[in-house]
């Protein structure tokens, strides 16, 4: 199997990250990593799914992800072609032995120190899974007392947007109609109706011409 990252627009609406996640499941695939949020369209949002599957039952799930009411399009992530984030918080052991140690693997990473206690320092970066990975394992010697790491974002390079041209129209209801018959002008008493004309005189007998006064 591997690593596929999906990045999946959809409609703003309740139960639609349920939705999305237990259909994936169904097909008996375990998410890796999701992370949804807001997009530049208040009313749309963007998942971020990271999948280990094959290629044919991959194409099988977006398939059946199209089909969903409030998927909109559903594009597959090149590594090399977008820039892939993750966030990591880590609490880590360090005395007053090895606090400088630990000090300078964050410098290394360029990570940042949010809170310390007289024996730990919790720390925060941001980075590919790959900087994440080699970090942890420089920072485990030391003792990792406590992790949490959120869902990969992604995004695609150069100034192309999946959301371009993509974003379903939003209906526009017909004008308003006024109830009660459509209101007929009256014809003016000396023009004929158009869809009744003057009958023509019988034949034989010519119309006198009128007498000049």
């Amino acid at each position: 199997m591997s690593k596929h990252t999906l990045s999946i627009l959809v409609e703003n609406k309740h139960g639609v990250l349920a939705r999305v996640a237990a259909l994936i499941s169904r097909r008996g695939f375990n998410i890796d990593s999701l992370a949804v949020g807001p997009t530049e369209h208040p009313e749309v949002s963007r998942m971020t799914i990271a999948v280990s599957v094959d290629e044919q039952p991959l194409e099988q799930i977006t398939k059946q992800l199209n089909k969903l009411v409030n998927v909109i399009k559903i594009v597959e992530l090149e590594p090399s072609q977008t820039v892939q984030r993750e966030l990591l918080l880590v609490k880590v052991k360090a005395d007053t032995l090895s606090r400088g140690q630990v000090l300078e693997t964050v410098q290394l990473f360029r990570a940042k120190v949010v809170d310390v206690a007289p024996d730990a320092i919790t720390i925060e970066a941001t980075g590919n899974p790959e900087k994440l990975e080699a970090m942890l394992r420089v920072l485990e010697p030391f003792g990792v007392r406590e992790l949490v790491q959120s869902g990969m974002v992604a995004i695609g390079r150069g100034s192309r947007s999946i959301s371009d041209r993509t974003l379903r129209p939003v209906p526009v209801p017909p004008p308003h109609v006024a109830s009660g018959p459509p209101n007929v002008q009256a014809q003016p008493a000396d023009r004929p109706h158009p869809h009744h004309p003057v009958p023509a005189p019988p034949p034989g007998r010519p119309v006198a011409p009128a007498r000049q006064a």
